[in-house]
């Protein structure tokens, strides 16, 4: 049997049964450049690693300090995708998540109708969201988000794709 094959050099996998007794043919192997063998993570190790490459990335991102729009809105959700797109900058998922509850707890209520910005200010509420967006950037588990995401199949549809220029 011939020495490990260098990563540059072709390798010749051969699957005719005639010239080899030890059965080395039957087996389809590629040589690898280095003597690790290749490592697969498991899906709850991938999606922490990327829950925790996210909280990593939502750290850098500032939160704005020169805001002084008045934003009209109806609802919460509808207030956070105003403040995307003023600010562009993407919500934490744990502040989508927070306002979509928001929403769904005023469902039913006797003033369901009336529109938000009638009800709370603008300022606090954009101020409200700007807090609990600080909390989640600065404090959330990445734990915490990769069993979120385990449990919720369609995690990704509330992780905004919008990404900001980082610092200078």
């Amino acid at each position: 049997m011939k020495g490990p094959t260098p990563y540059n050099e072709q390798v010749d996998i051969s699957s005719d049964d005639s010239s080899s007794s030890d059965g080395d043919n039957d087996v389809l192997r590629s040589e690898q450049p280095n003597d690790e063998p290749a490592v697969e993570l498991s899906s709850e190790a991938w999606l922490f690693r990327r829950a925790k490459s996210y909280q990593e990335y939502m750290k850098l991102i500032p939160i704005p300090t020169n805001r002084g729009t008045v934003i009209p809105y109806t609802s919460w959700t509808g207030l956070g995708s105003s403040i995307k797109q003023i600010y562009g900058q993407p919500l934490h998922y744990l502040t989508n998540i927070h306002l979509k509850r928001l929403d769904q707890v005023r469902l039913g209520a006797e003033d369901e109708d009336v529109p938000l910005d009638m009800i709370i200010h603008p300022y606090k509420a954009e101020a409200t969201i700007w807090l609990i967006e600080e909390v989640h950037r600065l404090t959330s588990s990445p734990h915490h988000l990769a069993e979120l995401w385990t449990a919720d199949p369609m995690y990704h549809t509330l992780i905004d794709a919008i990404f900001p220029k980082l610092g200078s």
